[in-house]
C-alpha cells in the first residue's frame, strides 16, 4: 500500500501551513452555495441581455456599412445569443438539487453546455472564413465607416464589462459554463478591436483588403476559443481528476487528524460547481467502529470546510490491510 506521508504532511499540522498550499480553495467555488447560485443566474441573464443588445447595434451598423468584418462580428453575436441561451438553460438545470433519478445532482449540464458552445463557436469561425474569402475574391467598398466604428466601440465597452463580471463570477463559483461563456466573450473583445482596426484602415488609407484579412484573423481567434471551451467541457464529462494541487491539499487535510495514520485510493471529479471526493483512510486496528466513524466524520468536516461544494466519501481501513485495487487508483 502506497504511503501518503511522502507528501510532507505531519499529523496535527494544519494544511494551510504546508508550503505550497494556499489557505483558500485552490479550485472550485469560493462562496456559499446559495450565493454561488445567485451569481451564476445573474451572469447568464446579463450575458443574454448583452448579446441581444449587441445584435441590434451591429445589425444596424452592418446595413449601412456593408463591412464583412462587421458582418463577421454580427454573426458571432448571433452565435453568442444562442450559446448564452443554452448556457442559461444549462446553469438553471445544473443548479437543481439531486433527485431520485439524479442522485449525484445535475452538475454535468454545465460541461454539456460548454460542449454545445464549442460547436457554436467553431461554426461561427468557419462562417467568417468563408465570408472573408468571398470578399477577398470580390472586393466591395465599405460605406459610412464612422458609423460602424462608433457601434463597435460601444460593443467593445459592453463586452468588456460583461467579461469582467463573468470572470468575477467564475473566480467565486468555479462554474464551467460561465467560464466557457467568458472565454467566448473574451474572444469577442479581440473581434471588436479587429473590426474597428479594419474600418479605420479602410476609412483612412482606403485599404479595403484589411476588412476580410482581419475577419480571417478573428475567425482563428474564435476557433481557438472553441478548442479551449471544448477541452474543458470534455475533461469534466470524462470525470477528469481535480487539479493535483487540490488533491495534495485533500491528502494533507486528511493526514492532519492525529488518529489518521495514512490515506490512499484518493479519487476526485467535478460536475459543474460540485466536486466529489472519495478517499480511504487508515486508522489503528484496535479502534472501535464508533471511534472510526467519529474520526471519519471529523475528516469529512475539515475537507468540506476547504471544498464547500463537495460531497465527501470516506472509507475507513485498519492500518496495514492490503486491498486489491486498479493500478491507477494507487495514488
Amino acid at each position: 500500500m502506497r504511503s501518503m506521508r511522502t507528501l510532507g504532511a505531519v499529523p496535527g499540522q494544519d494544511a494551510r501551513s504546508v508550503p505550497g498550499v494556499k489557505s483558500e480553495t485552490l479550485s472550485g467555488p469560493q462562496v456559499e452555495p446559495e450565493r454561488a447560485r445567485r451569481l451564476m443566474r445573474r451572469a447568464t441573464n446579463f450575458a443574454v441581455a448583452a448579446a441581444f443588445l449587441m445584435i441590434v447595434a451591429k445589425l444596424g451598423a452592418w446595413l449601412v456599412t456593408d463591412s464583412v468584418s462587421l458582418l463577421s462580428s454580427l454573426a458571432d453575436s448571433v452565435m453568442d445569443v444562442l450559446a448564452s441561451l443554452i448556457n442559461l438553460f444549462a446553469v438553471r438545470q445544473a443548479l437543481q438539487p439531486a433527485d431520485r433519478e439524479h442522485r449525484f445532482g445535475h452538475g454535468k449540464a454545465e460541461p454539456l453546455a460548454g460542449l454545445g458552445q464549442a460547436v457554436f463557436i467553431t461554426a461561427s469561425g468557419i462562417f467568417l472564413i468563408v465570408e472573408a474569402i468571398g470578399r477577398i475574391m470580390e472586393p466591395e467598398p465599405i460605406e459610412r465607416a464612422p458609423v460602424g466604428i462608433g457601434v463597435m466601440v460601444f460593443a467593445l465597452l459592453v463586452t468588456a464589462v460583461l467579461v469582467a463580471y463573468q470572470r468575477r463570477v467564475v473566480r467565486l463559483t468555479g462554474s464551467t459554463a460561465i467560464k466557457a461563456d467568458s472565454l467566448h466573450y473574451a474572444s469577442d473583445i479581440l473581434t471588436n478591436i479587429g473590426v474597428i482596426a479594419a474600418l479605420v484602415l479602410a476609412l483612412t488609407l482606403g485599404w479595403g483588403l484589411a476588412d476580410p484579412i482581419i475577419a480571417i484573423v478573428i475567425a482563428g481567434v474564435i476557433i481557438h476559443a472553441a478548442y479551449q471551451v471544448g477541452r474543458s467541457a470534455i475533461e469534466q464529462l470524462m470525470d477528469h481528476e481535480l487539479p493535483e494541487a487540490d488533491r495534495a491539499r485533500i491528502r494533507q487535510i486528511v493526514l492532519e487528524h492525529p488518529e489518521v495514520l495514512d490515506c490512499h485510493d484518493l479519487r476526485t471529479r467535478r460536475a459543474g460547481i460540485s466536486a466529489f471526493i472519495q478517499v480511504h483512510v487508515e486508522m489503528d486496528r484496535s479502534l472501535t467502529l464508533l471511534r472510526a466513524h467519529e474520526i471519519s466524520d471529523a475528516v469529512e468536516d475539515r475537507i468540506r470546510e476547504a471544498f464547500p461544494h463537495a460531497e465527501v466519501f470516506i472509507h475507513a481501513d485498519p492500518e496495514g490491510i492490503e486491498e486489491p485495487m486498479p493500478s491507477f487508483a494507487r495514488r
